[in-house]
């Protein structure tokens, strides 16, 4: 008998959805026709407690954070791959001003756990329970799960076209959905960012660096330096400029 749940997308947010309805016993089907330049696979897959020039937690950070690590790790147990990866990161005050800025936080208090009360000196401060996800190998692993379920439509659709055929028709294309048919009313808020894969020796494994822009290390001798900001900008193509 056909789920009558459909997941039209297989990026992040359709992956996890996917996930918390396998766990539940929800019968569902995924549709996905693999687009190569999806943002999820572009992602570095940073979790950041501690955030932006204004220095604050990220929101909900307090209590997602605890429930986003098991659920990574269960998901990475199931698949057999090694998907959350703890890290710290290293602040590096870009100017006076954020300088300042932590200094009259850590005072308060405001930033703990995630940034102890003795914690920084005049050049940054250490950001902990910092994390990367494997966002790729998370979606290849649950795709290929799902494909040997029986549970994965690998080709392009219509969501006019399947509305009306299913109980529950979940959008989860992201910018594909975003930019028209039943979301295109929304006022949305595109920006574009790049990141660049360089090679370079002598980083710790665990430690990103932040100074506006970032540093983690994604294997032996191979980082990715991000991220740009193009507020507006929708494509998908790499610039020189990034």
């Amino acid at each position: 008998m056909r789920p009558d749940i459909l997941i039209v997308g297989q990026g992040l947010a359709g992956s996890l959805l996917g996930w918390a309805l396998e766990r539940a016993g929800i019968a569902f089907a995924v549709a996905d026709a693999g687009h190569e330049r999806a943002a999820t696979l572009a992602a570095a897959g940073i979790v950041n407690p501690v955030t932006g020039r204004r220095l604050v937690k990220s929101w909900g950070v307090d209590a997602l954070l605890p429930q986003a690590r098991t659920m990574y790790q269960e998901i990475g147990c199931e698949l057999g791959l090694a998907l959350w990866h703890p890290m710290r990161v290293r602040r590096l005050f870009a100017d006076a001003r954020e300088r300042a800025t932590f200094q009259a936080k850590r005072v308060t208090g405001e930033l703990a756990p995630y940034v102890g009360a003795d914690e920084g000196d005049e050049t940054g401060f250490w950001i902990e329970q910092a994390a990367r996800v494997e966002l790729g190998e998370l979606v290849r692993g649950l795709r290929a799960r799902w494909s040997g379920q029986g549970r994965l439509r690998i080709e392009p659709i219509t969501m006019a076209d399947e509305v009306g055929k299913w109980a529950w028709v979940i959008d989860c294309t992201g910018l594909h959905g975003a930019r028209g048919g039943l979301f295109g009313a929304v006022p949305w808020e595109f920006s574009k960012g790049e990141l660049l894969e360089i090679a370079v020796s002598g980083l710790a494994p665990n430690v990103i660096l932040n100074r506006r822009h970032w540093v983690v290390p994604v294997g032996e001798g191979r980082a990715w330096v991000g991220a740009t900001h193009e507020p507006g900008v929708v494509d998908a193509t790499p610039t020189a400029a990034g």
